[in-house]
């Protein structure tokens, strides 16, 4: 079974955001980038498949700008074996939209034929988490989103989600598009041998043309601005002056 992870290129989440001043955005000049956590979850998990014999061939795909190169030999590092990278940007502020990115993978997958597609639940740059439903519905697969355990037996899989009552344990018919969830997996640090490795193994670069998708933005920004700073907190000496002062705030 090919096992396809699509991965993107986000700020490091160490990193604290600037907005930019005229609110058009946010800035991403000398700005340290890092593969988006989610993914990095996807690609250890889909190793892992690989690793217990599940998973013959693990591929990386990547869409945004050239430089994603880098976050797909951080993937391959970690132990993918091939990657895929379509350009569709030449500016790092410019971001893919959930649509027109499932459309590409919809491509990628149409020419790969995975039998499991992992992905992260959502970018922390946009936190759309939309990309693995739509390219569920694009494809007509089964979907298992929020995932933090994941089971493959045959053509179905076990998927453990972590949903708002708690967990919900679902089998669903391969192929599938499985988003994943932080508490699946630790991911492993790339060793400098892997590293090296990496340098060698296979990187296509492809465009959207190629896959004849236009990814033009159907959606405006229209501001981005910093949340809003949190008031200083006040001491009180007492239980009543407590709750004098939240009689005050409209608390009780």
């Amino acid at each position: 079974m090919k096992v396809l992870v699509p991965v993107k290129r986000v700020i490091d989440y160490n990193v604290k955001v600037r907005v930019k001043a005229d609110g058009t955005g946010v800035d991403l000049a000398n700005v340290k980038m890092s593969m988006n956590p989610f993914d990095e979850i996807a690609v250890e998990q889909a190793i892992r498949l690989k690793e217990a014999g599940t998973a013959d061939e693990v591929v990386a795909v990547s869409i945004g700008v050239k430089q994603s190169q880098e976050t797909l030999r951080t993937a391959l590092a970690m132990g993918a074996d091939r990657a895929i990278l379509i350009v569709a940007a030449d500016d790092v502020h410019t971001d893919i939209e959930p649509l027109a990115v499932a459309k590409l993978l919809k491509a990628v997958i149409d020419e790969e034929q995975p039998g499991l597609v992992l992905a992260g639940k959502q970018a922390i740059d946009n936190d759309m988490n939309a990309t693995g439903q739509m390219l569920s519905a694009l494809l007509g697969w089964s979907q298992a989103t929020f995932a933090s355990e994941v089971a493959i037996d045959g053509d179905h899989a076990t998927v453990t989600r972590e949903v708002d009552g708690g967990l919900q344990t679902i089998k669903v018919k391969m192929p599938a598009i499985v988003t994943v969830d932080l508490r699946l997996n630790e991911p492993r640090y790339a060793s400098l041998p892997n590293i090296m490795k990496a340098k060698k193994k296979p990187l296509d670069e492809k465009t959207p043309a190629d896959y004849g998708v236009n990814v033009a933005a159907r959606l405006e920004i229209v501001k981005t601005s910093e949340p809003e700073a949190r008031k200083a907190g006040e001491m009180v000496t007492s239980v009543d002056d407590l709750v004098s002062k939240l009689k005050e705030a409209g608390a009780v």
